[in-house]
């Protein structure tokens, strides 16, 4: 039996019999013009999971956080509080001015439903628990005392979908200059999400949306990054010698427009992290060392508030300097953001 949802972006809802197996076959029915003789064919979509792009956690236990020392604390720019980046993400540490106040003391204002669930049980972290916090901290990286504001799509094991990332994106557009979404999906005929479109094309023109090209180091398209409106962003490696290369799990195509490099230190949690079969916890003390596309990414997002202030300009204007600034790293990784 069929049923009519709440629609969403624009979009009508049918919702059918919880046998996830039947989407795809319904899905091409749908679509096959013989089904509708005369008629328009209608445009329709599966509804997508959307996950954080922190490593490859998800069926890649090798890519998970570890214990880092910490950071200097950066000098914050007066000049970027006045530039705001949005965090569609996991959320925000409920002690993250307390346990960070250099990075983000005052420079956000957190509400109950901003705050970070973070952990499965215990003092236990989630697969992507502090997942938000540690994007917040690559923004600072790139553009100290820069303005944020952190809003919960994923819950903390990374997993969301498009309905809340699209309710979101619109709570959050009206009050960013950057919107940073270290996170996606794939499509099952790697036609762009409809949701995320609207979504985004609704958004005022003077907001830049940045989003993470995805972890399975492959050149298939990832959304919302490969929208034609937002920018997509890579990830390049740092070796222990300096040397910089091409991120091996980054995805990556003519649909990539910067790389920013992916495996660093940031603010993160106190807890302990466990994967099934670990002989015993890994113990955190609020920082971390994680790879992926998700803190190249808002590593870029700081990059573009950063030339915002430094020449006055506005979010497209900095976008457009840094798209121009030099040479493609790497075929299909895009302009290297140092």
């Amino acid at each position: 039996m069929v049923e009519v949802g709440k629609g969403f972006a624009g979009m009508a809802r049918l919702i059918l019999p919880r046998n996830p197996d039947d989407i795809p076959r319904i899905v091409r029915l749908l679509r096959d013009p013989r089904q509708w003789p005369g008629e328009r064919v209608p445009f329709v979509q599966p509804h997508h999971v959307v996950v954080g792009h922190g490593g490859n956690i998800h069926g890649h236990p090798g890519d998970r956080p570890k214990p880092s020392d910490p950071l200097k604390e950066p000098k914050p720019d007066e000049r970027n509080s006045k530039v705001v980046v949005g965090i569609i993400d996991t959320g925000i540490s409920k002690s993250a001015t307390n346990d960070h106040g250099g990075w983000f003391k005052g420079r956000y204002s957190q509400e109950l439903d901003d705050v970070d669930k973070a952990y499965s049980a215990g003092d236990f972290f989630a697969l992507q628990g502090g997942h938000g916090t540690y994007v917040a901290g690559c923004v600072q990286q790139a553009a100290p005392g820069v303005s944020f504001d952190p809003e919960v799509a994923l819950d903390p094991n990374g997993l969301g979908d498009e309905e809340t990332l699209c309710a979101k994106i619109t709570e959050l557009g009206d009050r960013v200059h950057i919107l940073n979404l270290s996170l996606g999906c794939f499509t099952e005929d790697d036609v762009a999400s409809e949701p995320m479109r609207r979504t985004i094309n609704a958004l005022k023109s003077d907001v830049v949306v940045v989003a993470s090209a995805a972890n399975q180091g492959t050149t298939r398209r990832s959304w919302p990054a490969a929208l034609r409106n937002v920018v997509a962003v890579a990830a390049l490696a740092q070796n222990g010698d300096g040397s910089i290369v091409p991120a091996c799990y980054s995805n990556h195509g003519d649909w990539v427009d910067l790389c920013a490099i992916g495996n660093r230190t940031s603010t993160y949690l106190k807890g302990e992290w466990q994967l099934p079969g670990e002989p015993a916890p890994t113990p955190f003390a609020l920082w971390a060392y994680w790879a992926g596309t998700s803190f190249a990414a808002p590593y870029v997002s700081g990059a573009i508030a950063q030339k915002m202030s430094d020449d006055g300009i506005s979010a497209p204007q900095a976008r457009d300097k840094l798209l121009a600034s030099g040479p493609e790293f790497h075929p299909g990784y895009g302009v290297f953001i140092k």
